[in-house]
């Protein structure tokens, strides 16, 4: 399959072959069990001390005492008296199922499934019908994949990125995640990550230029290196088909990559 070259002043510079890797099969289930093994592998592992509220000196009350038969710590005057150290069922005592650091909360992925998930979510970047029910705002672009000359490589302001993205189509899916951002509900919003945003542009370059630095500032928009691409950039949340721009040296490294 054969797909204009834009150049960075929005004209037609010429046609390139397609690699084979978009012509695979787009698999969504695969995605997403990809996407999920991703991002359980980045969970902190947790756990209570094995003896918490068990390393005291309490003791059982007698027989004949008139007490309930469970152990106190002991002590007078401080607040901890008299409160159970051992038994889960009482007040302050210690938690009956804390949670275990031998819980398994990784989702294993086989390696040929993972192949398959980063060949799928590549392939649907050229599904315009995808693309645009993922919310992309995608109104005048009749073909996909978008592809650039490397000159895009080289732009170094900001300025410069915004006149190509609007040259090229893209730029109304910039404003549409810069109008997304919403505050979140819960108590996210006070650890860290107060907003909620919506998922842009994403920049497949063969070598960083000086694009990182002119394109770091858009809402919504991410770039990435064609050698560090995963299915996560590629699938946002599981979501394949994201609205995706690449460089001329970015396809020639993604047929390389991918040439088996």
């Amino acid at each position: 399959m054969d797909i204009e070259v834009i150049s960075t002043d929005g004209e037609e510079k010429g046609k390139i072959r397609l690699p084979e890797v978009f012509e695979s099969e787009v698999r969504p289930d695969i995605i997403k069990k990809a996407v999920l093994s991703a991002q359980s592998s980045r969970i902190q592992p947790k756990g209570a001390y094995p003896r918490a509220g068990m390393e005291t000196s309490a003791e059982t009350p007698q027989k004949g005492s008139g007490q309930t038969r469970v152990r106190r710590i002991k002590g007078r005057g401080y607040h901890a008296a008299g409160r159970s150290a051992w038994a889960p069922f009482t007040a302050g005592g210690r938690r009956a199922h804390p949670p275990k650091l031998e819980k398994k909360e990784k989702e294993r992925v086989n390696k040929k499934e993972k192949d398959l998930a980063i060949r799928s979510a590549i392939s649907a970047t050229k599904e315009l019908k995808m693309v645009a029910s993922r919310g992309h705002e995608i109104d005048g672009i009749d073909n996909l994949p978008i592809v650039v000359d490397d000159d895009f490589e080289e732009i170094k302001k900001t300025k410069e990125v915004k006149e190509v993205m609007e040259r090229l189509g893209v730029w109304k899916d910039v404003e549409r995640a810069k109008k997304g951002r919403s505050i979140r509900s819960g108590k996210g919003k006070a650890r860290g990550r107060k907003y909620r945003r919506k998922i842009g542009p994403l920049l497949v370059v063969g070598q960083d230029r000086g694009i990182f630095r002119a394109s770091r500032n858009l809402p919504g928009v991410d770039l990435a290196l064609v050698d560090e691409i995963n299915v996560e950039s590629l699938a946002p949340g599981g979501t394949p088909a994201r609205l995706t721009i690449w460089t001329e040296s970015a396809l020639e490294k993604v047929k390389e990559r991918f040439s088996n």
